[in-house]
């Protein structure tokens, strides 16, 4: 029930036909008695400098959920940006300060870790692939740096946001092995797809599947669907997977810290959720 006390969170992103944190965080605030909303708010890039500053002056505004195409866009426009926020270079959580300031962090790639160490994936020592570099695969990337990942390659087809994420990474850890330019997955001991391949039917997949090892864990984004045209080719190799929406369920106990609201486990939140596909 929505009435004139509710807090208002946006979920900013174009387009929001793909959004799925409403049918997450709504039910749980529901289940709980927390009189909060996400609101999916589609907003055009060239919209969107001007409009993050002005949904903030709205009394009832309480934070924004950031996603595609705006997280790498969204640190410019901070007046503080946290530390994961900075090592990713994107952000997709933003709160006001008690002060009045605009802060953002980013928690895409910690979700991502915490799904894959609860599966039995270990992350220290081991050699990743991330293949896309904007915001997704930028926050994956620096939290499995974090996480104490021994290499890892990124790739992107725009070579300029794909060497920025490898200087950031060299520069905040300089003991990691960084490399950029290729997609092929072969001796990986944990592959990503962090692009929107997926999303539409009759993409491409993102690599070739016939270089992944069954023994590789692979990691997808995409939330479209729940097993990907990707996905079903790597199960189909023998490989232990994580589907997109893993990575939201366990990031969103960060989130609701960082935006005040009463903690939750991924179960918790998963035996709540409406999504559907």
């Amino acid at each position: 029930m929505i009435s004139g006390h509710t807090r208002l969170i946006a979920h900013i992103g174009y387009p929001t036909t793909s959004f799925k944190a409403p049918l997450i965080y709504n039910p749980y605030f529901e289940s709980r008695g927390i009189d909060a909303v996400v609101v999916p708010m589609g907003c055009k890039a060239e919209d969107y400098p001007s409009f993050l500053r002005h949904v903030f002056r709205l009394s009832n505004i309480h934070g924004a959920l950031v996603t595609m195409p705006h997280k790498v866009t969204t640190v410019a426009l901070l007046d503080e940006v946290l530390t994961t926020a900075r090592v990713a270079g994107a952000c997709n959580a933003v709160r006001l300060s008690a002060e009045g300031y605009l802060q953002g962090d980013m928690f895409d790639g910690e979700g991502f870790v915490r799904g894959a160490q609860r599966k039995g994936q270990e992350i220290a020592g081991r050699r990743v692939l991330v293949v896309g570099a904007g915001g997704v695969g930028s926050a994956i990337a620096a939290s499995l740096a974090k996480a104490g990942a021994s290499e890892i390659a990124v790739t992107d087809s725009y070579e300029p946001m794909m060497n920025d994420l490898a200087a950031r990474l060299e520069e905040h850890y300089p003991d990691l092995k960084v490399s950029t330019g290729s997609d092929d997955p072969q001796g990986f001991d944990i592959v990503v797809n962090a692009t929107p391949l997926g999303m539409k039917p009759g993409d491409a997949l993102p690599m070739d599947v016939s270089r992944i090892a069954p023994e590789t864990f692979v990691g997808e984004v995409v939330m479209t669907q729940e097993i990907t045209p990707f996905l079903a080719a790597v199960r189909d190799r023998g490989c232990r997977f994580q589907v997109g929406t893993d990575m939201l369920f366990e990031q969103i106990p960060a989130y609701l810290e960082f935006f005040g609201f009463p903690g939750a486990t991924a179960e918790e939140l998963r035996d709540v959720a409406r999504i559907s596909y």
